[in-house]
């Protein structure tokens, strides 16, 4: 897929305010960190080039370039000049494109099968030998079985090498041919001059490429498993859409010919194809593996639905608000694509080393064969432990530490319904240590409930004093009316009929209900008609102030022609969750902060129920960002978490952004990681995740640079044979990605 982007200035060499046109090619050939440093050092040298970042896990570059400089042929054209392919990364993948690639490489496999069908008579001699076994092979029939293994199984590593030294570059495959070519051409050479009897390395050799060949099927297929969030999500898009045409007739098209405002058909049990806004039907649906939300949610007319969505047992029609195949899922895949193929700040350290090592690789082997001659006098056993140096050394397991662990852990996190934007995100959550939270529609849920009922009138009890009010409230679209029509809704409450209606603007309005005629809105409408009284002034006080000033607006319910029949107070509630997030929060060693522009009374308030202790409130929108700039300036870490317009410069002013999904597209696209659902216990798994893919990096880059540390010396020093090196370096990097799958095992990815 080619993704271009000019959402940003700057450039390499370039005017500053040149803007940046962002490429994305899919890589083929690299095998291992020194293939992905390589292609990143060819691209970034390229005038233009502002940045590039090589992905070895997910095979992909992503290049920034400064303006229209450098064209995406021109990328592709320096990516194949060192050696390896490239092409547009695509953007029409499917479900069954993006099987595992151990299945799909069937030359691997091929070149697998011949090379253990060949390897295991030399091997069966090998264990003879070790078992004291009568059991040997000629040196002409041990020539004959390695040589397919070599030439045929191993010819993927000569090509590999043959390239990359052509761009004046090591990798994984110079180091796997110079050792096994080593080991095999002086054993012809043995046999050749019927020397055989001093010793064959055939086995060696051979047993090495089928090592490495197994290592390569199984980290293929590791990585598959790694992508599977990816996958799964693509299985939530129906390649076809069942839709209405002019005449009403319906017909099957596929998904990438529906169009905006398209009238689509859902039946029951369907995934649903594309968003819309249903026309007609009503439903429940199952938005589980998009918004992490557990239960089937109603929908009706007028609702809007996401694609990738199940239909309940209801029919719907709905119009397509979205192209087919460009709805908020795909966005979802690209975000958790691109987090993916980003790459974390921890692994340019890595990329460096990589640059360097297969050269030095090389120097250790030969200086062990020259001292093992020179110094100890044993040049066959310098010999065995240089192609032991060489086979050993494959530095793949330092290139997929980092990646594979970053792929796991955001695809965990896109399964329960934190959307992590990139790498650096994900790397820099588990170092916050301070969480400030904007109150409306983060803490709060943004809109007014009803939260509490006064009762003025002997006649009346509270349902009867919310139906009255309700029912007067079916002409108006203010957002306390539709509160007070959403409480009686929760009760249950049936509404009278409306019989007339008049808007007050800025006051209420007025209403006959029933044959009742009433006022319902401010004490200023109620002054103005004379109906506020001394006894019902108090009551309203005491109402809006009963909470340590938690904000609330009181609705007044007062006949046309008499008296006050009572009041309604109005607050925006605290979400559920919200308290057991900050706990939580307090419980990791977090400091959070409230940050409002409302009063302090409200913001004390909000802030005492859910156990903030340290509020910021009137502060404007665009003062927000300062309050972060200050709180770092004290050294600490700080995420920002906000949902709205306002918030979106301290989203970016934070060392992390995070926006709740319930907000505005805005935030989300400023923010480094997204909240699905408007939840905030959702923080508290992403923070999780966070902290458990960082350790999982720490750990596979600890176990990568150790194995390093230990298995070149005790190579050199002639105690491991070329055949146990090879089973080693496979298995290096088969673990390191078995240790990322294991995150999906941690505490933190069942929650």
């Amino acid at each position: 897929m080619l993704s271009v982007s000019r959402d940003h200035e700057g450039g390499r060499a370039m005017d500053a305010r040149t803007p940046t046109t962002t490429y994305e090619l899919d890589i083929t050939g690299m095998t291992c960190a020194a293939c992905s440093a390589r292609i990143e050092k060819v691209l970034n040298r390229r005038t233009g080039v502002t940045n590039a970042s090589v992905n070895l896990a997910t095979e992909t570059a992503r290049v920034d370039v400064a303006g229209d400089s450098v064209t995406l042929d021109d990328l592709i054209g320096a990516v194949r000049k060192a050696g390896y392919d490239a092409g547009p990364r695509r953007d029409d993948w499917t479900a069954a494109d993006l099987d595992t690639s151990w299945r799909s490489d069937r030359r691997g496999l091929f070149d697998l099968a011949v090379a253990v069908v060949f390897t295991l008579p030399l091997l069966a001699e090998m264990v003879a030998m070790w078992t004291g076994l009568p059991f040997h092979l000629s040196p002409w029939l041990a020539l004959a079985l390695a040589t397919p293994v070599q030439v045929v199984s191993g010819a993927r590593f000569y090509r590999g090498a043959w390239t990359s030294l052509k761009a004046g570059a090591g990798n994984m495959d110079v180091l796997v041919a110079l050792g096994t070519t080593a080991a095999y051409a002086f054993s012809v050479w043995r046999v050749v001059t019927g020397t055989a009897d001093q010793g064959l390395y055939f086995e060696g050799a051979a047993v090495v490429i089928t090592l490495v060949l197994l290592g390569k099927v199984l980290e293929a297929r590791a990585k598959g498993s790694a992508a599977a969030a990816i996958r799964t999500l693509m299985t939530l898009r129906p390649d076809v859409a069942r839709i209405e045409r002019d005449d009403g007739a319906t017909a099957e098209v596929p998904l990438r010919e529906v169009m905006v405002g398209t009238v689509v058909l859902v039946r029951p049990g369907e995934r649903v194809p594309v968003d819309g806004e249903i026309v007609s039907g009503d439903s429940q649906l199952d938005e589980s593996l998009i918004t992490g939300e557990s239960l089937p949610v109603a929908r009706g007319p007028g609702d809007a639905v996401i694609g990738g969505a199940v239909n309940g047992d209801g029919l719907l029609r709905l119009r397509a608000t979205s192209a087919g195949g460009q709805g908020v899922l795909t966005r979802i895949i690209r975000m958790v694509e691109d987090a993916q193929a980003s790459k974390a700040p921890v692994q340019r350290l890595v990329d460096r080393v990589a640059a360097v090592f297969v050269p030095v690789i090389v120097a250790i082997a030969a200086t062990t064969f020259l001292l093992w001659w020179l110094v100890g006098g044993a040049p066959e056993t310098g010999f065995v432990a240089a192609v032991s140096v060489l086979v050993i050394a494959c530095p793949c397991a330092l290139g997929l530490a980092t990646p594979t662990a970053i792929m796991v852990g955001t695809g965990l996190a896109a399964r329960r319904g934190v959307l992590i934007k990139d790498a650096a995100a994900l790397e820099g959550a588990h170092r916050i240590d301070t969480v400030v939270f904007d109150k409306t529609g983060t803490i709060t849920e943004g809109r007014p409930a009803l939260d509490a009922v006064a009762v003025l009138a002997p006649d009346l009890d509270e349902d009867a004093l919310v139906t009255l009010a309700a029912s007067a409230q079916q002409g108006s679209e203010h957002v306390l009316g539709r509160a007070i029509l959403e409480a009686a809704d929760t009760r249950g409450l049936d509404l009278s009929p409306l019989e007339s209606f008049e808007a007050l603007p800025g006051r209420g309005v007025s209403a006959t209900v029933g044959g009742r005629s009433l006022l319902i809105g401010s004490r200023r409408l109620m002054v103005e008609r004379e109906r506020a009284d001394a006894a019902s002034e108090a009551r309203a006080r005491d109402l809006a102030n009963n909470r340590e000033g938690a904000g609330r607006t009181v609705v007044w319910v007062a006949e046309a022609d008499g008296p006050v029949l009572g009041l309604i107070a109005l607050a925006d509630p605290v979400k559920d969750g919200a308290a057991e997030t900050v706990k939580a929060l307090k419980a990791r060693g977090l400091t959070p902060v409230l940050l409002t522009g409302d009063s302090r009374a409200a913001a004390e308030s909000v802030a005492a129920r859910v156990g903030i202790d340290d509020v910021r409130a009137e502060v404007l929108p665009a003062d927000k960002a300062e309050v972060v700039r200050s709180l770092q300036a004290e050294g600490r870490t700080v995420a920002m978490v906000g949902d709205g317009i306002n918030d979106a410069p301290a989203l970016a002013a934070a060392d992390v952004g995070i926006a709740m999904g319930s907000g505005t597209d805005v935030a989300m696209q400023t923010a480094g990681l997204t909240l699905m659902r408007g939840d905030p216990r959702l923080l508290d798994t992403a923070l999780g995740l966070s902290r458990a893919t960082y350790d999982r990096i720490r750990l596979n880059l600890m176990w990568a640079f150790l194995y390093n540390v230990a298995a070149v010396p005790a190579a050199a020093l002639g105690y491991l044979s070329p055949a146990i090196a090879g089973a080693a370096m496979a298995f290096s990097s088969v673990s390191v990605v078995t240790s990322s799958l294991l995150l999906r095992l941690s505490p933190a990815a069942r929650r």
